[in-house]
Order: structure tokens, then C-alpha cells, then sequence
């Protein structure tokens, strides 16, 4: 039977879908200090969670490439739910009933990392080819409900906390799960299109032959790795680092970098016709890097956790205007583009956090000293603007010649 639902429906279904990449991405961080005290994790382990997640994510986009084509948007669509929904099922029981809590954690993390990653690689080119006007702001107010869905994750969090107690917390993971669980039905009944129907995109080969796909990627990496490497470990620097309570932490850390994420995406969606994209990327880099270095550098509480909130405004624009920009001077990529990027942004997501911890952990915990070296990323951002802007004037010029 022919599906009633619109596109609408689609690009409702594709928001649930970025909200359960944000759930299974920031519900663990907000127990990193919880799993150091009570299961006895050290912070490198933990912090091996995290590259495990992002590195089967960047798995995904390496291979999907090879296969979703094959199995269609839908399909791969509806397997990542189903697979984010037994992750975080797991994650509520197996830490439970096993005595080894590392291998407890790393299984759901498996499951979650897999539907997060097939989330991250196919809503993007589902919104893409849906037939709407203004695509670079359906592209930010998808994004954004990423944002949503972390500070949903954050807020719920800690009023389920306060409630029913922070040991608790394995019954909240399950109860999230419920909706992967939704949107794996939902997606089975609406409309999908392909951005490259006749089978037409650019193939890897062709791809890497164009200068800009590599500014692209570089671009890639340093939004993935500017964005997580504040948002994954802000709750455990206002922790451990600030000495603040976790409930206050949490809402003025994690829960305002999400908020304003999703404010500068919501922003460019409604002025995305007025703005210019890579002269506000630019603008939000050089506010990025100022803020790592305040949270660095101040010796304030309320203002690092200020500067932590304020990357998020700094990092939204980041990850969905690169998509954008690509999109737009690299038609017809295709999926095998959008499947690079997230390739390449996931890299940055292992690669930010994990400089953070890893260097933290070898200050004595010190994450001033994380958030230090984090600098390079909104500062490789900057470099590729520029870059940008030399590649396609030099394009627009062998154009003309010919």
C-alpha cells in the first residue's frame, strides 16, 4: 500500500533521526565521572569509549559508500534505529548483571556507534534530496535537532536524576531507547528520495581529483573535532575541573553549549538566503578559539563555564555549513560525498576529545590543559576558509580560460 505521508514526515522523521544520534553520542558523558568513581574506570579507558564510538562511526562512512546505494536510504535509515535502540537497551542492562563494567559499557557503545554512525551518513543526503526550497536552511534545522535532542538528553537527565536518583541511571538509557525504537517504524513510511536516482553521482576517483573536496575534508575534521571535544567532556571538566555540583554543571556546561548549538543553527536557517556562509563559518571559528582559550586560561568558574556555552553558538554553524558549502560547489557528489565528510568529520570527533583526555590525563586530570591544545582545530577551521576562497577563484579563473 502506497505511503499517505508527505515529505513533511520525512524531514520530521530525518529531525528524530539526528535526536537519536545526539542520544546515543551524550548520554554516556554525562556518567564519565560516575563510571571513574563507582566502576573504578580510568579516565584513559573511559576516554577509549569515546574513540571506539566515533572510530566505528568513521567505520561507517568509510564503507557505506560501497553499500548504500545498494540498500537504499530507507532501508539503511530504519537498520540504524534499530541498531541505536539495542545499544541503548544494552547500555541499561549489561553494566547491571556483568562484572566487568568496561566491557559492559563497550558492547552498547558498539551497537550505539553504528546506528549513530548510519544516522550521521544517510539523514543528511535524505533531507538533501527531499523537493523543498532552501535546502542550506533545512540542512541548519536539521543540525539543529541535534542540539535539541542533547540538551533534551541533558535536561531530562538531570530532573531524572534529582528524582529517582542517579543509580537509576540504567533505566533512563532504556527509556530513551524508545525513541530509535519510534523512528525505525516511522521511517519505514515515508516518502524517501536519492539525491543521485539514475546512478549518475561522482565516484571516489572523480571526487579526489577536485582541490576543494580536500579543503572540505580538512574543514571536516577541525568542525567535528571544535564541536565534541567541548561537548563530551564539559560535564566532567565542571565536575572535577571547576568543583561545581554536577546538576548545576550539567545545566550551565553541557546544557548551554546544546542550547546554543541549536540557537546559531535555528539563526542560519533563518537568515541562511541573507548571510554569507563561509564568511560567518569564518566568524564562528575565530569565536571558537577565543573561547577554548578563555576556558584555558580563566581562573573563573562562571566564566569558563560561560566560554563553554558560548562554543556551542561558536561550533553550530560548523559541521551543517560545511555540508552546505560542499553541496553547493560540488554537484552531484552524491552520497559518496556526504559519506567523505562525515568520514572526515568523524575523524575529528574521535581526534578532539581524545586530545583532551589524553593530555588531560597526563596533567593529572587537568582539563585546562585539553581545552589548550584544542585550539589547533577552530584553527585549522580558519585556514580552510581561506583555502576555500583560494580554490574556487582559481576554479572560476580555468573556467573562463576554457
Amino acid at each position: 500500500m502506497k505511503s499517505k505521508l508527505s515529505y513533511r514526515h520525512t524531514l520530521r522523521a530525518s529531525y528524530i533521526g539526528y535526536i537519536t544520534q545526539a542520544a546515543v553520542n551524550n548520554f554516556s558523558p554525562l556518567l564519565f565521572v560516575m563510571f571513574n568513581s563507582v566502576f573504578g574506570l580510568s579516565m584513559l579507558r573511559i576516554s577509549s569509549l569515546i574513540t571506539v564510538n566515533f572510530g566505528i562511526q568513521l567505520l561507517i562512512d568509510l564503507i557505506s559508500a560501497f553499500f548504500i546505494d545498494r540498500l537504499g536510504y530507507k532501508r539503511s535509515a530504519v537498520i540504524a534505529h534499530f541498531s541505536a535502540f539495542a545499544g541503548m537497551t544494552l547500555f541499561g542492562i549489561l553494566p547491571v548483571i556483568w562484572a566487568d563494567k568496561y566491557l559492559a559499557l563497550l558492547i552498547p557503545t558498539v551497537f550505539n556507534a553504528i546506528g549513530g554512525g548510519l544516522c550521521e551518513v544517510i539523514v543528511s543526503p535524505i533531507v538533501e534530496a527531499c523537493p523543498t526550497e532552501n535546502k542550506s536552511g533545512n540542512m541548519s534545522l536539521l543540525h539543529s535537532s541535534y542540539c535539541w535532542g542533547q540538551l533534551g538528553v541533558i535536561l531530562v537527565s538531570t530532573l531524572f536524576f534529582k528524582t529517582a536518583g542517579e543509580e537509576k541511571w540504567n533505566i533512563l538509557a532504556m527509556l530513551i531507547a524508545l525513541i530509535p525504537l519510534f523512528n525505525a517504524f516511522y521511517f519505514m513510511f515515508v516518502p524517501v528520495n536519492t539525491l543521485t536516482p539514475d546512478g549518475s553521482g561522482l565516484g571516489i576517483r572523480e571526487l579526489l581529483k577536485t582541490k576543494a573536496v580536500y579543503v572540505f575534508l580538512l574543514m571536516m575534521v577541525c568542525a567535528g573535532a571544535s564541536e565534541i571535544a567541548m561537548s563530551q567532556w564539559a560535564s566532567a571538566f565542571a565536575e572535577s575541573g571547576l568543583h561545581v555540583n554536577k546538576a548545576v554543571g550539567d545545566l550551565i556546561g553541557p546544557a548551554m553549549f546544546a542550547a546554543f548549538m541549536g540557537v546559531s543553527r535555528v539563526l542560519h536557517a533563518a537568515l541562511s538566503e541573507k548571510l554569507n556562509l563561509d564568511r560567518f563559518i569564518l566568524f564562528c571559528s575565530v569565536l571558537c578559539l577565543v573561547c577554548y582559550i578563555t576556558v584555558a586560561f580563566s581562573g573563573s568558574a562562571a566564566i569558563s563555564l560561560a566560554a563553554c556555552a558560548v562554543t556551542g553558538f561558536s561550533v553550530g554553524i560548523m559541521w551543517p555549513g560545511v555540508y552546505s558549502l560542499a553541496a553547493d560547489k560540488i554537484r552531484n557528489g552524491g552520497i559518496v560525498m556526504f559519506s567523505l565528510l562525515a568520514l572526515a568529520g568523524d575523524f575529528g570527533c574521535i581526534s578532539g576529545p581524545s586530545l583532551v583526555g589524553v593530555i588531560s590525563s597526563s596533567f593529572g586530570n587537568d582539563f585546562k590543559r585539553g581545552f589548550l591544545f584544542s585550539v589547533i582545530f577552530p584553527l585549522g577551521l580558519i585556514i580552510g576558509v581561506i583555502l576555500l576562497r583560494k580554490v574556487t577563484t582559481n576554479e572560476r579563473q580555468a573556467e573562463k580560460l576554457f
